[in-house]
Protein backbone atom coordinates (compact mmCIF):
# COMPACT_ATOMS: atom_id res chain seq x y z
CA UNK A 1 0.00 0.00 0.00
CA UNK A 2 1.57 3.13 -1.09
CA UNK A 3 1.78 5.80 1.72
CA UNK A 4 1.72 9.80 1.04
CA UNK A 5 2.91 12.41 3.25
CA UNK A 6 0.15 14.51 3.16
CA UNK A 7 1.59 17.99 5.24
CA UNK A 8 2.27 20.92 3.31
CA UNK A 9 0.06 21.81 0.13
CA UNK A 10 -3.09 23.20 -0.71
CA UNK A 11 -6.72 21.58 0.40
CA UNK A 12 -9.76 23.51 -0.14
CA UNK A 13 -12.84 22.29 2.48
CA UNK A 14 -16.42 23.28 1.86
CA UNK A 15 -18.64 23.96 4.42
CA UNK A 16 -15.75 24.80 6.78
CA UNK A 17 -17.42 26.89 9.60
CA UNK A 18 -18.23 24.54 11.86
CA UNK A 19 -18.82 20.87 12.69
CA UNK A 20 -16.56 18.30 10.42
CA UNK A 21 -15.80 20.95 8.28
CA UNK A 22 -13.72 23.15 10.77
CA UNK A 23 -12.18 20.47 12.53
CA UNK A 24 -11.16 18.94 9.28
CA UNK A 25 -9.64 22.79 8.37
CA UNK A 26 -8.29 23.07 11.52
CA UNK A 27 -6.32 19.66 11.15
CA UNK A 28 -4.99 20.16 7.90
CA UNK A 29 -3.72 23.70 9.03
CA UNK A 30 -1.51 22.33 11.79
CA UNK A 31 -0.02 20.00 9.94
CA UNK A 32 1.13 22.71 7.47
CA UNK A 33 -1.65 22.69 4.90
CA UNK A 34 -2.86 25.83 3.13
CA UNK A 35 -6.52 25.68 3.31
CA UNK A 36 -8.57 27.65 1.58
CA UNK A 37 -12.10 27.21 3.52
CA UNK A 38 -15.58 28.28 2.73
CA UNK A 39 -19.33 28.42 4.05
CA UNK A 40 -22.28 30.41 2.93
CA UNK A 41 -22.20 31.98 6.24
CA UNK A 42 -19.04 34.21 5.68
CA UNK A 43 -18.73 36.04 9.45
CA UNK A 44 -19.21 32.75 11.17
CA UNK A 45 -16.92 31.45 9.22
CA UNK A 46 -14.56 34.72 9.91
CA UNK A 47 -14.55 34.39 13.09
CA UNK A 48 -14.66 30.15 13.62
CA UNK A 49 -10.87 30.49 11.68
CA UNK A 50 -9.84 33.43 13.55
CA UNK A 51 -10.05 31.34 16.55
CA UNK A 52 -7.66 28.38 15.45
CA UNK A 53 -4.23 28.24 16.62
CA UNK A 54 -3.06 28.33 12.89
CA UNK A 55 -5.56 30.67 11.55
CA UNK A 56 -2.93 32.58 9.06
CA UNK A 57 -2.84 29.13 7.04
CA UNK A 58 -6.38 29.35 6.27
CA UNK A 59 -8.05 31.68 3.62
CA UNK A 60 -11.96 31.84 4.37
CA UNK A 61 -14.08 32.65 1.22
CA UNK A 62 -17.85 33.02 1.64
CA UNK A 63 -19.03 30.99 -0.61
CA UNK A 64 -22.12 28.78 -1.66
CA UNK A 65 -21.38 26.19 -3.35
CA UNK A 66 -24.36 25.45 -5.37
CA UNK A 67 -23.75 29.24 -6.80
CA UNK A 68 -21.21 29.21 -9.82
CA UNK A 69 -20.10 32.39 -9.11
CA UNK A 70 -19.26 31.45 -5.27
CA UNK A 71 -17.43 27.93 -6.94
CA UNK A 72 -15.68 30.59 -8.58
CA UNK A 73 -14.31 32.56 -6.18
CA UNK A 74 -13.32 29.45 -4.19
CA UNK A 75 -11.51 28.43 -7.11
CA UNK A 76 -9.68 32.17 -7.35
CA UNK A 77 -8.23 31.72 -4.05
CA UNK A 78 -7.01 28.38 -4.39
CA UNK A 79 -5.57 29.55 -7.41
CA UNK A 80 -3.51 31.80 -5.55
CA UNK A 81 -0.88 29.43 -4.67
CA UNK A 82 -0.96 27.57 -7.61
CA UNK A 83 -1.85 24.31 -7.45
CA UNK A 84 -5.00 22.19 -5.21
CA UNK A 85 -3.75 19.20 -3.37
CA UNK A 86 -6.24 17.91 -1.96
CA UNK A 87 -10.20 18.98 -2.56
CA UNK A 88 -12.81 17.84 0.26
CA UNK A 89 -16.61 18.11 -0.79
CA UNK A 90 -17.74 18.79 3.12
CA UNK A 91 -20.85 21.11 2.49
CA UNK A 92 -24.19 18.97 2.11
CA UNK A 93 -27.97 19.78 2.58
CA UNK A 94 -30.28 17.82 4.97
CA UNK A 95 -33.50 18.01 3.92
CA UNK A 96 -36.70 19.25 5.94
CA UNK A 97 -36.14 18.92 9.63
CA UNK A 98 -37.88 16.75 10.73
CA UNK A 99 -37.05 14.14 8.07
CA UNK A 100 -40.07 13.38 6.57
CA UNK A 101 -41.08 9.93 4.29
CA UNK A 102 -40.67 9.66 0.83
CA UNK A 103 -44.27 10.25 0.59
CA UNK A 104 -44.16 13.22 1.77
CA UNK A 105 -41.57 14.63 0.83
CA UNK A 106 -41.33 18.01 -1.14
CA UNK A 107 -39.97 18.17 -4.27
CA UNK A 108 -38.78 21.57 -4.08
CA UNK A 109 -36.79 20.48 -0.70
CA UNK A 110 -35.27 17.37 -3.04
CA UNK A 111 -34.07 19.68 -5.63
CA UNK A 112 -32.62 21.77 -2.84
CA UNK A 113 -30.79 18.96 -1.15
CA UNK A 114 -29.43 17.48 -4.72
CA UNK A 115 -28.26 21.01 -5.62
CA UNK A 116 -25.98 20.79 -2.73
CA UNK A 117 -24.99 17.27 -1.98
CA UNK A 118 -24.72 16.14 -5.47
CA UNK A 119 -24.39 18.60 -8.39
CA UNK A 120 -22.40 21.44 -6.52
CA UNK A 121 -19.68 18.94 -6.08
CA UNK A 122 -19.71 17.76 -9.33
CA UNK A 123 -19.27 21.07 -10.56
CA UNK A 124 -16.60 22.43 -8.46
CA UNK A 125 -14.27 19.45 -9.37
CA UNK A 126 -14.58 19.80 -13.07
CA UNK A 127 -13.52 23.84 -12.34
CA UNK A 128 -10.85 22.54 -9.68
CA UNK A 129 -9.51 19.83 -11.87
CA UNK A 130 -6.89 22.34 -14.00
CA UNK A 131 -5.73 22.76 -10.27
CA UNK A 132 -5.55 19.28 -8.95
CA UNK A 133 -3.66 17.50 -12.19
CA UNK A 134 -0.78 20.28 -10.85
CA UNK A 135 -0.13 18.40 -7.92
CA UNK A 136 2.05 15.36 -6.82
CA UNK A 137 -0.93 13.15 -5.45
CA UNK A 138 -3.86 15.02 -5.92
CA UNK A 139 -6.84 13.82 -3.97
CA UNK A 140 -10.33 14.21 -4.11
CA UNK A 141 -12.65 13.56 -1.24
CA UNK A 142 -16.66 13.44 -0.68
CA UNK A 143 -18.10 13.18 2.87
CA UNK A 144 -20.74 10.22 2.26
CA UNK A 145 -23.39 8.28 4.90
CA UNK A 146 -24.46 5.31 6.03
CA UNK A 147 -27.89 6.69 4.48
CA UNK A 148 -25.98 6.30 0.96
CA UNK A 149 -25.84 2.05 1.81
CA UNK A 150 -28.86 1.37 4.25
CA UNK A 151 -32.67 2.09 4.05
CA UNK A 152 -33.63 4.23 6.97
CA UNK A 153 -37.12 5.49 7.47
CA UNK A 154 -37.05 9.64 6.97
CA UNK A 155 -33.31 9.53 5.45
CA UNK A 156 -34.58 8.91 1.58
CA UNK A 157 -33.94 12.23 -0.10
CA UNK A 158 -30.36 12.58 2.06
CA UNK A 159 -29.75 9.18 1.77
CA UNK A 160 -30.25 9.36 -2.12
CA UNK A 161 -28.32 12.16 -2.82
CA UNK A 162 -25.11 10.43 -0.88
CA UNK A 163 -25.40 7.66 -2.67
CA UNK A 164 -25.46 9.63 -6.11
CA UNK A 165 -22.48 11.44 -4.51
CA UNK A 166 -20.38 8.12 -4.13
CA UNK A 167 -21.32 6.85 -7.36
CA UNK A 168 -19.86 10.19 -8.45
CA UNK A 169 -16.77 9.52 -6.48
CA UNK A 170 -16.44 6.27 -7.89
CA UNK A 171 -16.54 7.07 -11.55
CA UNK A 172 -14.40 9.71 -11.17
CA UNK A 173 -11.83 7.20 -9.70
CA UNK A 174 -11.77 5.32 -12.67
CA UNK A 175 -12.06 8.33 -15.13
CA UNK A 176 -9.03 10.67 -13.82
CA UNK A 177 -5.27 8.96 -14.14
CA UNK A 178 -2.83 8.16 -11.71
CA UNK A 179 -1.85 9.02 -9.10
CA UNK A 180 -5.16 10.26 -8.61
CA UNK A 181 -7.02 8.82 -5.21
CA UNK A 182 -10.86 9.57 -4.90
CA UNK A 183 -12.24 8.89 -1.57
CA UNK A 184 -16.12 8.86 -0.59
CA UNK A 185 -15.39 8.58 3.39
CA UNK A 186 -18.13 8.07 6.11
CA UNK A 187 -17.89 10.03 9.17
CA UNK A 188 -20.89 7.86 10.98
CA UNK A 189 -22.37 9.77 13.21
CA UNK A 190 -21.44 12.94 14.62
CA UNK A 191 -22.17 15.33 17.16
CA UNK A 192 -22.98 18.11 15.06
CA UNK A 193 -25.70 20.94 14.01
CA UNK A 194 -26.80 19.13 10.83
CA UNK A 195 -27.36 15.49 12.73
CA UNK A 196 -29.33 17.43 15.32
CA UNK A 197 -31.85 18.91 13.12
CA UNK A 198 -31.52 15.24 12.20
CA UNK A 199 -33.27 14.39 15.39
CA UNK A 200 -34.68 17.73 16.67
CA UNK A 201 -35.56 17.68 20.24
CA UNK A 202 -33.30 14.46 21.15
CA UNK A 203 -29.99 14.21 23.11
CA UNK A 204 -27.53 13.78 20.40
CA UNK A 205 -24.07 14.02 23.28
CA UNK A 206 -23.86 10.55 22.91
CA UNK A 207 -22.27 11.06 19.47
CA UNK A 208 -18.57 11.87 18.79
CA UNK A 209 -17.48 15.28 18.18
CA UNK A 210 -16.33 15.66 14.98
CA UNK A 211 -12.54 16.48 16.17
CA UNK A 212 -12.30 12.95 17.09
CA UNK A 213 -13.51 11.29 13.51
CA UNK A 214 -10.74 14.00 11.69
CA UNK A 215 -7.79 11.46 12.27
CA UNK A 216 -9.38 8.67 10.77
CA UNK A 217 -9.94 10.87 7.62
CA UNK A 218 -6.00 12.08 7.84
CA UNK A 219 -4.90 8.80 8.54
CA UNK A 220 -6.60 7.82 4.92
CA UNK A 221 -5.01 10.77 3.43
CA UNK A 222 -1.64 9.34 4.81
CA UNK A 223 -2.20 5.77 3.56
CA UNK A 224 -3.34 6.82 0.19
CA UNK A 225 -4.65 3.48 -0.18
CA UNK A 226 -6.55 2.61 -3.73
CA UNK A 227 -9.88 5.04 -4.30
CA UNK A 228 -12.70 3.50 -3.08
CA UNK A 229 -15.28 3.98 0.24
CA UNK A 230 -13.80 4.17 3.53
CA UNK A 231 -15.88 4.07 6.55
CA UNK A 232 -14.44 6.36 9.83
CA UNK A 233 -14.77 3.40 11.83
CA UNK A 234 -11.80 1.18 9.72
CA UNK A 235 -9.77 3.54 9.94
CA UNK A 236 -10.11 4.46 14.04
CA UNK A 237 -6.50 5.45 14.98
CA UNK A 238 -5.73 3.43 18.62
CA UNK A 239 -5.89 5.12 21.71
CA UNK A 240 -2.23 6.58 22.86
CA UNK A 241 -1.29 6.66 18.92
CA UNK A 242 0.92 8.63 17.24
CA UNK A 243 0.26 11.06 14.22
CA UNK A 244 -1.53 9.13 11.75
CA UNK A 245 0.08 7.06 9.01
Amino acid sequence: MATSDTTGGTAVVTGASRGFGLALTAALAARGTNVVACARDGDRLAAAVAALPDAARIVPVRADVTDPGGRAALVDAASRTGRIDLLVHNAGELGPSPLPELARYPITALRAVLEATVLAPLALTQLALPLLERAAAPTIVTLSSDAAVAAYPGWGGYGAAKAALDHFAAVFAVELPAPTRVYAFDPGDMRTHMHQLAFPGEDISDRPEPAVVVPALLRLLDRRPPSGRYRAAELAVPVGAGSPG
